[in-house]
């Protein structure tokens, strides 16, 4: 996961490990013997050897960082953070934080220049991958049914980038952790869009409110609704037929279904290997109905990580989890350690 972008960040440690490295002193040249001076060289209090010699290796030890070898660094950072498809804004802001943390920076005895250069640009990265918006979906859960409701999650985003398969990912995870799930067939425009999400749902043993296709989106979702208050469904999970963010007429739509559902959730379904495109879908989802939090498919398929790094900045919403394979089990509550990891990792 990440290698690419892995690497790129590995090369600017390096250098910033080279640029920072101790400054050794020039060799003093041999000379034959020395003919002793008539008078030894007065010493001045203030200048005694050991004072000397303490000045000379702080010289040594103590390299500072100058602006003109951050910028150079920072660029090459810049053009790696592009190139694996990071927003623009959220590459600024790491640039920043960087050369905040690197420009003058002192280092001292035995400190490892690498090790300070991968400190400064892991906290970076960690700032643009948390939100002040959290999202406890369990504890949300909780909350609903300890109301006697159910917690109502709407999913949006674009065709085929995983979202009727995610949802019948998070199904299994709700049921491993004993809650009553039941699923709303609300895709009604695509050819199949009920019958994959039936099959999903016969593998893994939860009900299914449908209605013909072509039917009222919207009305799928009421009747949902309405089945999981009567039997005592604690999750209610809401299919949508994926549209483009230009198409105007479905995007319209995705509103009068969020209308009538009044979601507690609704959350983004993007895939990570389109990345800064998973980025902008996903804003312009939350300008039209308001996401909740993220979820980003094929994540081990992943190479540049620029859609992780960057949505939750642009979007200030949290990534929720993360598709990891093609089985059921393969969502992963998303921490950002996990990102961290796979980018600082050995």
């Amino acid at each position: 996961m990440f290698e690419k972008l892995k690497q790129k960040l590995k090369r600017i440690v390096e250098r910033v490990g080279k640029k920072a490295a101790p400054e050794v002193p020039p060799e003093v040249p041999t000379r034959g013997p020395e003919v002793p001076s008539k008078a030894p060289p007065k010493i001045l209090p203030h200048e005694k050897p050991g004072k000397k010699v303490k000045r000379a290796m702080k010289r040594i030890l103590r390299k500072r960082l100058a602006p003109a070898d951050v910028d150079d660094i920072v660029w090459d950072l810049q053009v790696g953070l592009l190139e694996s498809d990071v927003a623009v804004p959220v590459a600024d802001h790491v640039i920043e934080r960087v050369k905040e943390g690197l420009t003058g920076r002192k280092l001292g005895r035995g400190e490892d220049p690498k090790k300070l250069a991968g400190e400064v640009l892991r906290q970076a990265i960690q700032e643009v991958l948390t939100t002040e918006q959290k999202v406890d979906l369990l504890k949300f859960i909780e909350a609903k049914r300890a109301r006697g409701e159910p917690a109502v999650m709407v999913f949006v985003g674009i065709n085929g980038h995983g979202k009727t398969t995610t949802i019948a990912k998070l199904a299994r995870y709700l049921m491993g952790h004993g809650y009553k799930v039941v699923l709303a067939a609300a895709d009604t425009y695509r050819a199949a869009g009920i019958e994959q999400l039936e099959i999903h749902a016969e593998r893994l043993g939860v009900e299914v409110i449908k209605q013909r296709r072509g039917a009222d989106a919207a009305a799928v979702a009421y009747d949902a609704i309405a089945h999981a208050k009567a039997r005592g469904f604690d999750v209610v999970l809401v299919d949508t037929a994926g549209r483009m963010q230009t198409d105007v007429n479905l995007m319209d739509e995705m509103r009068k279904i969020c209308r009538v559902a009044k979601p507690d959730l609704t959350i983004f379904v993007g895939d990570a290997l389109t990345g800064n495109d998973a980025v902008e879908q996903a804003r312009t989802f939350d300008q039209a109905v308001g996401i909740d939090g993220s979820i980003l498919c094929k994540m081990d398929a992943d190479a540049r990580g620029g859609a992780a790094l960057s949505i939750s900045h642009v979007t200030g919403k949290p990534i929720l989890f993360l598709g990891t394979g093609q089985g059921y089990e393969d969502l992963v509550e998303f921490k950002p350690e996990i990102i961290l990891n796979a980018l600082f990792g050995d």
